[in-house]
């Protein structure tokens, strides 16, 4: 009789009683402001975006953060990024993580495209050897080999945002996490995207997605989260994540 071993599931992300809390300053004229500070009043509020969130993701899932506009789910994925950091609770991540949350967010107008790989790449983690030996194919990707020198001022949306989705899904990478991105570019280039998300799928890669298109979302995740004003409303399969957001 032969012994089997059986794989214990590593932890990538791990989400322990997060709290997020956001400061709203609200418009108001000389007149309110003046007697707000006569009487002591404050003008400001404050919104809980993300109330005691306990999540663990495992290496190699694919999870889809489902929820209405403002529920909180977007901010719970720049927090998994480092962007944002909790007011309580705490998240831990496991590995190298790529966020396509602000695509192009490291891009300086003034460089050109090629200068503009080396940047954005070496933020987001990238050796230089690293970026050497895999410049050529985060170029080819982008479609803009004729343009690369131009400065990226010059450039048109969509030729930014390829070139800044390119070089962010060519990261050596543990953990991607993807927040609306295909909801900007033409269709042929959304297909490309898509197919490569599937193959960091196919390599155990952990993916994490917020998207509106639950066509994409039934595609690439097998679990659904969903999140309803800063809380965890389910945690499971896809199918149902979607189906409760549907309703």
């Amino acid at each position: 009789m032969t012994d089997r071993t059986l794989a214990v599931p590593r932890p990538s992300i791990i989400i322990d009683g997060v709290h997020k809390k956001f400061t709203l300053n609200h418009a108001f004229s000389l007149k309110d402001t003046f007697v707000s500070w006569i009487r002591g009043r404050r003008l400001t509020s404050t919104f809980e975006a993300l109330r005691g969130v306990d999540v663990v993701i495992n290496e190699g899932e694919s999870v889809a953060i489902l929820g209405l506009n403002g529920s909180g789910k977007s901010t719970l994925l720049k927090l998994i990024s480092g962007v944002m950091q909790p007011d309580g609770g705490e998240v831990l991540t496991r590995g190298r993580v790529a966020g396509l949350i602000e695509v192009g967010a490291g891009f300086h107008p003034e460089l050109s495209g090629r200068e503009n790989v080396y940047l954005n790449a070496a933020i987001l983690g990238m050796t230089r050897r690293e970026i050497d030996e895999r410049y050529d194919e985060i170029v080819a990707f982008s479609e803009i080999e004729e343009f690369i020198d131009q400065e990226v001022k010059h450039y048109s949306s969509g030729m930014f945002m390829r070139l800044a989705f390119s070089v962010a899904i060519h990261v050596e990478l543990d953990v991607l996490l993807v927040d609306e991105i295909l909801s900007v570019g033409d269709a042929p280039f959304r297909e490309k995207c898509r197919l490569k998300f599937q193959d960091l799928i196919a390599d155990s890669k952990t993916l994490v997605v917020v998207s509106h298109d639950m066509e994409m979302v039934r595609e690439l995740c097998a679990r659904g989260i969903v999140i309803s004003k800063g809380e965890v409303v389910y945690d499971g399969p896809v199918e149902g994540a979607i189906s409760l957001v549907g309703r």
